[in-house]
């Protein structure tokens, strides 16, 4: 029978971990978290792997498979090569908790940050605007929050500059382009959330498993209402004459 070799950090959340083989028997079909599974269940008990759905809908079973962030749900073993080892790492943006257990609490510590949608004022009820109005955030909507976008930035990753990260640069985008909100997240963005300090490299893009374009369509937006409101000479007089973006 074929067999699947396994590479897998192992660690208590306290100090430098360590890697453990191991080998699971093929199937067809077989995903990363299929073999991580047979791991727990048949050969060691105490492997600490987070999972949910496995259908690549929860965002549970986010880890780092051969240095890449990616979904084990929806990474086939057959994909990565049936003859080289396939090494199992946990998200290394986050602290450990134990073996390919992160803790990704501070994303959700960051999101109480983001201002609020706030409807302008003097609309009248049932609000009403069109479907186009709306189409071009409903993409940032499919995020489910894996977080695998936020592993991937070496921004995030490796400086401690205050990036609040792409997963929530769309969370504002997707709040800044509906039809009803009158605030302008742009602002705080610059100012607050670090956006200067992304360098627009797409790998955040690159691993989402949703195929949103984070870069495309949220961050470089973003990026350009905040270089029109503080780099523009003639835009940022006006703002100033009228009192706004101080």
């Amino acid at each position: 029978m074929e067999k699947v070799r396994l590479t897998v950090y192992r660690s208590s959340g306290e100090g430098r971990g360590r890697f453990q083989e191991f080998s699971v028997p093929f199937e067809e079909g077989m995903t990363v978290l299929g073999a991580m599974r047979y791991v727990e269940q048949n050969l060691d008990t105490t492997l600490a792997v987070r999972w949910n759905c496995k259908a690549a809908r929860c965002g549970s079973c986010a880890a780092e498979i051969n240095e890449r962030p990616a979904l084990m749900c929806k990474t086939r073993v057959e994909s990565l090569g049936m003859d080289s080892t396939i090494t199992v790492t946990p998200m290394k943006a986050y602290p450990n908790v134990r073996d390919l257990v992160s803790d990704p609490t501070e994303n959700f510590d960051i999101s109480g940050r983001i201002p609020a949608f706030k409807p302008k004022k003097g609309l009248k009820k049932p609000w009403v605007f069109y479907e186009r109005d709306v189409e071009r955030s409903q993409e940032f909507r499919r995020c489910i929050e894996c977080f695998l976008c936020q592993d991937t930035c070496h921004v995030v990753r490796e400086h401690k500059s205050g990036y609040v990260g792409p997963r929530h640069v769309i969370e504002a985008a997707a709040l800044d382009m509906h039809p009803m909100d009158a605030l302008k997240r742009h602002v705080y963005l610059n100012r607050e959330a670090g956006l200067g300090f992304c360098n627009i490299t797409k790998c955040c893009q690159d691993v989402c498993p949703e195929h949103i374009r984070i870069t495309d369509n949220a961050i470089i937006p973003e990026k350009e209402r905040g270089a029109d409101v503080f780099y523009d000479p003639l835009v940022y007089a006006i703002k100033r004459l009228k009192g706004e973006n101080k």
